[in-house]
């Protein structure tokens, strides 16, 4: 599993990222151990009763621009294949995600001012009654850097209100950059998209607007599931098969009600975030959560260290 692949940015000194020759260094190690899966393997694999093939997938979540102008081509010079799972609320709203709107901002500000910034933009009917108490007794910590993190992390995802959220990254965002121009050079486009596919890459769907599914009402799961991959199939003329990951992942981000809407969709298999090998055993019995590791727990995998902060995680959790 991999998030952003890029070379270091002047832009966003804080950014949290795997750099691209740590990226060719870590396939050269996997490909001294293993061979990589294509794609047409996985779609016969729609028979639970075949063999499950042995070997490599690469996974890239988002449908980031990274994946489009380094990860790609490195793909293709090696002749393997990887599959994108794309988010594609954003091509809808003309606006970006706010899961990598927050990614932006601390990118470009660093954790400590970022959350400075929050603090001052914060009113009290911008928290959800349940964590009034919590923001007060839990939150202003502005010492250690991973203190101030898991900090601005709380706040956006527990202590405000859902129509809040979306609200204060908007004047965060307009206070740093030009959002329409950042959006458009943040994503693949939807042309990229579809050439991605016809060179041999495999294009999944990460939902509409990456949120915790578990967290939706079942009609609400299945809006998010089948218009994303109406938009994909609009994006490519047609997928070949279908392939969903959950956002953010681990078994908390989804529900049974997930996996039956993805199999109604004829979602081939999903994958989940759990540290292990895909076993037979999952793939005959459960290929709507199938585990998948994460780049940094091998060789190469860790994250460019830019800035002054600690960073722990390819793609920060939020």
């Amino acid at each position: 599993m991999y998030h952003y692949v890029r070379p270091p940015s002047a832009e966003l000194p804080y950014f949290q990222h795997l750099d691209i020759t740590d990226f060719r260094l870590q396939l050269d190690w996997l490909a001294e151990r293993w061979r990589f899966v294509a794609p047409e393997e996985l779609r016969r694999c729609g028979d639970r009763h075949a063999k499950l093939p042995e070997g490599v997938v690469l996974t890239f979540d988002d449908g980031l621009a990274d994946h489009w102008q380094w990860v790609i081509p490195e793909l293709l010079r090696r002749q393997i294949a990887g599959i994108f799972y794309v988010s594609t609320g954003a091509y809808r709203s003309g606006k970006m995600l706010d899961v990598h709107r927050i990614h932006y901002i601390l990118g470009r500000l660093g954790v400590v001012e970022a959350l400075s910034r929050v603090e001052a933009a914060l009113t009290k009917d911008m928290f959800t009654h349940d964590h009034i108490e919590a923001f007060h007794t839990q939150t202003y910590v502005r010492h250690r850097e991973e203190e101030a993190r898991r900090r601005f992390k709380r706040i956006f995802n527990y202590f405000l209100a859902t129509e809040h959220r979306g609200v204060l990254l908007d004047c965060l965002m307009a206070d740093l950059v030009d959002e329409t121009a950042l959006m458009r050079r943040w994503y693949m486009s939807p042309e990229e998209i579809a050439a991605a596919q016809a060179q041999g890459m495999v294009i999944g769907s990460h939902s509409v607007s990456h949120p915790v599914m578990s967290r939706l009402q079942p009609a609400e799961q299945r809006a998010e599931i089948d218009q994303s991959f109406a938009d994909l199939d609009g994006f490519t003329g047609g997928l070949p098969f279908r392939t969903f990951c959950y956002p953010y992942g681990g078994f908390h981000s989804f529900t049974a009600d997930t996996e039956r809407l993805l199999a109604d969709a004829g979602c081939l298999f999903a994958f989940n975030v759990e540290q292990r090998d895909i076993e037979t055993r999952d793939w005959q019995q459960r290929p709507s959560a199938l585990p998948r590791w994460d780049c940094n727990q091998f060789p190469h995998g860790q994250i460019a260290k830019q800035g002054h902060e600690s960073q722990s995680n390819n793609a920060p959790s939020t």
